[in-house]
């Protein structure tokens, strides 16, 4: 006797958490001064060339991240510019780098795990050796992250890995390490939510000190005015939560933050992708598909072959 088979209906999966451990940044937008320190640091630490969008060729000048340009500093401006972190009348900064998120498309979309994510230090990393340059990841990131070197003659991404490569050497995430005012802390995502909050928590105008550098490494902090913050730490829950975290004092949309729900999608296309496959549907959709397509062609010509048969 043969076993039957009996088809099991595929389970919606959670969106995946933080690890516990999970290390990440924390970006503050009213600390930050502009002066680009961090995407030196970065270009220096990952051996990546300059970009040029000017006709001089003078300075390292990206328009936006890339396969080259890991890390960058953008600018918000509105109306006369004349005051900082104001939303009419004024500016502020942003920093645009890999989110290193809980539950990671670029990851889930991967068919050869290039794209991994550390089950402790929650890092989104990238294996060039194991990359066959389909770029799944790069369309299924919601904050357009990976991007791919189109003029490498093997082809590869370039993102943010949080320098896990200087790790060995004592070193972490040199936009972190060279921030002259901490506007880019490091340190475990559970410590710097907590310093996010707390924060958002003091009162506009009041001194408190801001540590610099890496939360637990040696005291750098210094004592500066409070920003007024918005009352939203980003990347606390969206897209599922992220482990790099921002304040800022303008809405994030417009510095250009993706607004994004609570649920990461990868959760929503692979319970799909599970529930067609584990169903046969996909499959059967493909073979159906093939077979009509199959007995199109022959009738054609078999109809083809008729009629040039009548015409002699």
């Amino acid at each position: 006797m043969t076993a039957a088979v009996v088809s099991q209906p595929a389970c919606a999966r959670d969106t995946l958490s933080r690890p516990a451990e999970g290390l990440g940044l924390l970006y503050d937008a009213t600390l930050c001064i502009g002066c680009k320190a961090c995407v030196a640091a970065c270009k220096e630490a990952n051996g990546n060339p300059p970009e040029f969008s000017t006709a001089d060729h003078l300075w390292d000048t990206p328009l936006d991240t890339s396969g080259y340009t890991f890390n960058l500093i953008k600018m918000y401006r509105n109306g006369t510019m004349e005051t900082k972190d104001a939303e009419v009348n004024g500016f502020a900064f942003m920093k645009t780098s890999c989110m290193h998120c809980a539950d990671p498309s670029c990851v889930s979309a991967c068919p050869v795990s290039a794209m991994t994510k550390d089950p402790v230090t929650g890092i989104v990393a990238y294996e060039a050796s194991a990359c066959v340059g389909c770029r799944y990841c790069v369309v299924a990131c919601p904050f357009g992250i990976p991007k791919y070197q189109y003029d490498s003659p093997t082809g590869k991404i370039g993102k943010c890995e949080l320098c896990r490569h200087r790790y060995k050497d004592g070193h972490y995430s040199a936009c972190a390490e060279v921030c002259p005012t901490g506007a880019t802390l490091y340190g475990k995502t559970t410590d710097l939510l907590a310093e996010a909050k707390r924060r958002i928590a003091l009162k506009p105008g009041s001194l408190t000190r801001y540590p610099r550098g890496k939360i637990g490494g040696p005291d750098q902090s210094y004592e500066a005015a409070v920003g007024n913050y918005l009352p939203h730490v980003y990347g606390e829950t969206e897209y599922g939560g992220t482990q790099v975290l921002k304040l800022s004092a303008v809405t994030f949309e417009k510095v250009g933050m993706p607004d994004l729900p609570p649920k990461s999608s990868a959760a929503t296309s692979e319970t799909i992708q599970h529930t067609l496959y584990g169903g046969l549907v996909m499959p059967l959709v493909v073979l159906g598909a093939l077979s009509f397509i199959a007995k199109k062609n022959v009738h054609d010509e078999d109809d083809s072959a008729a009629n040039a048969s009548g015409e002699k």
